[in-house]
């Protein structure tokens, strides 16, 4: 089954935000996401939410900060993730929690590819 294209405000100001930082690469075709490490970072869920990975603490302040949430993506709470308020996209201030986020993963154990033999 394939994934719809999801359409909207938020998608171009998240790819807009990524044109300014050359080392994270766009990935998904229908669906944005960045990834470090194996570790999904920042993502666009198919209500055209954005959503950053984020340490508990800095989770706990941006929630509070700017009112937010936990992302929910296809009925799953994704607890690491909270949702970016398009005004904050708008802002200035994404990129430095866009770099939070990235530092954040790439401070996880890096993933491994297992292939089964």
């Amino acid at each position: 089954m394939a994934v719809p294209k999801v359409e909207s405000e938020a998608i171009e100001l998240f790819e807009k935000h990524l044109e300014k930082h050359p080392t994270i690469e766009r990935k998904g075709a229908n669906n944005p996401y960045t990834s470090v490490n194996g570790h999904m970072f920042s993502c666009v869920n198919k209500a055209g939410e954005v959503g950053l990975r984020l340490s508990k603490e800095d989770r706990e302040s941006f929630i509070e900060k700017y009112d937010s949430a936990l992302l929910e993506s296809y009925g799953a709470v994704m607890r690491e993730y909270v949702v970016v308020p398009v005004k904050v996209l708008n802002a200035k201030g994404f990129e430095k929690l866009l770099d939070q986020s990235y530092e954040y993963a790439s401070s996880l154990k890096p993933k491994t590819n297992k292939k089964k033999k």
